[in-house]
Order: C-alpha cells, then structure tokens, then sequence
C-alpha cells in the first residue's frame, strides 16, 4: 500500500469516552486516517466533533446511513476503506450489518451486538462478502499476552490444568447511574447494555483472555451473578465456575463495585509442568513458574529476540524498560488489522502474526458467554452447556 487506509467512525464524538481511544490506536502506526464520521446522534455534537478532529464539512455526516451511503457513491480513490463503530451495544448492529452491504470492512467495539442472533447474521454476511471484521478485545494486544499465548501453544507447560482471571472494577459501587454518570447510565441499561451489565461488559473480556491465552474454548459453565447496589436494573458482580474442552476447570470473577479498583484484569494459568500469571497493572511483565525451576519473570521490549516469542516481538514497540500500555494495546489491534486489510488490497497474503486479532467467531463466542451466564444464574442447575 502506498497509502493509509481511509477510516469512517460512528459514535465516539466529543461527548464519548472510547471514541478518542480508538482514534489514538488507529493513527498510532500512521496506517491510518480518519477520512470521514457520524460521530453522535445530536446533530450538533456530531458537527462539532467533526470540527475538531479536522474532518471537512461534506464528511461529517449527521447519521451512519448518510456517512455510509454517501461514502459508497465516491470515487474509489476517495471513499473510506473500513467503518469503525464505537457506539452503546443496541447500535452496533445496524451500521456493520450497513457497511457490509456495502461493501466496507468493519471494526467495532466488544461486545459484537446486542443478541446472539445478531452476532450469527453478521458472520453469515461475511461468509457472504468476505470482508473483514475486527472486535477490540484490547486485553489480548499486549506483547507479554501475546508471549503467553505463545508458551501455552508452544507446549511450555504440558497439558494445561487450570485457569483462573479477574477483572475488578469499583465505579459502580455507588448508583452512579442516577447521578448523571452517562456511560454508567447506558451500561446498566437493559435497553441498551443488553441482558448483563458486569458480565457483558467486563466479563466478556475475562472469558476470551481465558480462551486467547490457553487456545481452548470453554464447554461448561456454573454462575452466579449478583446486583450488589439498591436499584440497579443489570448485574454488577458475579463469579463463573468453568471447564474447558481438554478437561482443565477454572474459575472466573467480575466486578463493578469492588471499590477502589481500576481496570487489574488478571490471568493466571497453570500446567503440568509450571504456569503463567499477567496482570495489566504491571503489563510489561510475565511471570512465569516452574514446578522444578526457579520462577523468572519475562519483559517485553523489541530488543529482547534471543528470549520473546516471534507473536509478543511483533507487538512490541520500544526497547525493554520503555513501558508499554492500553493504548499501545489497542493500537496493536489496530496495527493487524491494518496490515491485514492492506495485505488484502495488494493481493498479497497476511503473516500469521498480522491475522492475530479478534474477529466475529471471538464476537459470537462473547455474546455466546453472556446468554449462558445469565442462563446459568437464574437455573437451579449446577451446570449449563456452553452452547452456540
């Protein structure tokens, strides 16, 4: 490609939170502009967070039928190349199902849709057009994940056994909702959040670290999940027994009002022959023990190619002892999926490690895991099939 690939967004104006995120990840390797956007449902909020990412006037559209309509009748060498779509679940649905008719690859934030059934069509539509579909699952693009996932494939640690991630928030723990808190508003919104709160929103992320990291799906699970504060409509805590297909049994833990947490989602993962444990509250490192070794500590950094997995060095940006973190994540996201949709248009075929991102099966498993979690805590039965 002798060009950056030309990006559309809908949601993510100046009233958003994730928005500017997904902004900084995609202008992070300068593979990517944002060519053109319907950024909020309030006209003026939309025009005026056109303005001030410097979007022309003609390219800042008021609704994402507009943006994607009109985008589709430019000339090739104009129109955007993807839509990225960063709105409240109940809205993601419509605009990728949209820009897949249309011929537009599509980014957009977990979880995929708002129902199981949603998450089905869209990967029946790109069957159908075979196109390109990226879900931001930002916790798998970390080099020392990445290294994780690298060890466990690699056989470092024998038959994997058991597995256990959390991911603890506390933000919730008051009723933030009713306070003016506009995205606390809209996540505990069935309406709009869909059937779970904390599992839905964080649980998800658990669940496909647990998956992306050992590389085996979940069969089984047993939860329980909890309204902790007075009033609220969707779960804010909750606790997830799991079995994995080899055999090995985990467990998984999610909470919005463990009060004064932040976003330490963990993962610990134990073999026959040792185990692994990253934390995003010190991300650069990997902590790995042995059953009959002492326990050493791996680092990320672009220098480190005599001891990094081929997967963790291709995600790395600087030097060891430079830290990396969320954005760098999310930008690594970005960066494959880059690679992969310009690879795509060259007609040339993308590395292994360029496909490595989360695409609509991880999509459909996540929605798969919210329905059988809820499924799972209102029966009076131990455990639920995982089913798809």
């Amino acid at each position: 490609m002798n060009r950056k690939l030309r990006m559309g967004m809908v949601g993510g104006g100046k009233d958003a939170f994730i928005g500017a995120i997904h902004r900084i990840a995609a202008n992070m390797d300068g593979l990517i502009e944002v060519a053109c956007g319907a950024l909020s449902i309030n006209p003026d909020i939309a025009r005026d967070s056109g303005k001030a990412i410097f979007l022309p006037e003609d390219r800042t559209y008021l609704t994402f039928e507009e943006m994607i309509t009109k985008e589709s009748a430019l000339p090739a060498d104009r129109r955007m190349d993807f839509v990225t779509i960063v709105t409240p679940n109940f809205a993601h649905f419509a605009p990728a199902m949209m820009a897949l008719d249309h011929g537009f690859h599509v980014v957009i934030e977990k979880p995929i849709a708002f129902t199981l059934d949603e998450a089905k069509q869209l990967k029946q539509k790109l069957e159908e057009t075979g196109l390109i579909l990226c879900l931001t699952h930002t916790y798998s693009g970390y080099p020392m994940v990445k290294q994780a996932k690298a060890m466990v494939r690699d056989g470092a640690f024998g038959k994997i056994r058991k597995v256990y991630v959390e991911y603890p928030q506390g933000w919730l723990s008051k009723l933030t909702e009713r306070e003016g808190n506009a995205q606390a508003a809209w996540r505990t919104d069935p309406k709009r959040s869909g059937k779970s709160g904390c599992m839905g929103d964080i649980g998800t992320h658990a669940a496909h670290l647990s998956e992306y990291v050992t590389g085996l799906k979940i069969s089984k699970i047993c939860a329980d999940l909890n309204v902790m504060v007075d009033g609220r409509a969707l779960d804010d805590d909750g606790g997830v027994l799991l079995r994995f297909e080899n055999g090995a049994t985990g467990v998984l833990m999610a909470s919005q009002v463990a009060a004064g947490e932040e976003n330490d989602i963990k993962i610990r993962v134990y073999g026959e022959k040792g185990g692994l444990t990253w934390t995003q509250a010190d991300p650069n490192g990997l902590l790995v023990r042995w059953l009959d070794q002492p326990a050493q500590i791996y680092r990320a950094g672009g220098n480190y190619g005599d001891r990094l997995s081929k997967l963790a060095l291709h995600n790395c940006r600087t030097p060891g002892g430079h830290p990396e973190g969320y954005l760098e994540a999310f930008g690594n996201i970005y960066r494959n999926f880059a690679l992969t949709l310009s690879a795509r248009l060259d007609g040339t075929q993308p590395s292994a490690e360029m496909l490595d991102f989360p695409q609509v099966d991880e999509g459909i498993r996540g929605m798969a895991f919210i329905d059988n979690v809820v499924k799972s805590s209102q029966s009076d039965m131990k455990w639920t099939d995982h089913s798809i």
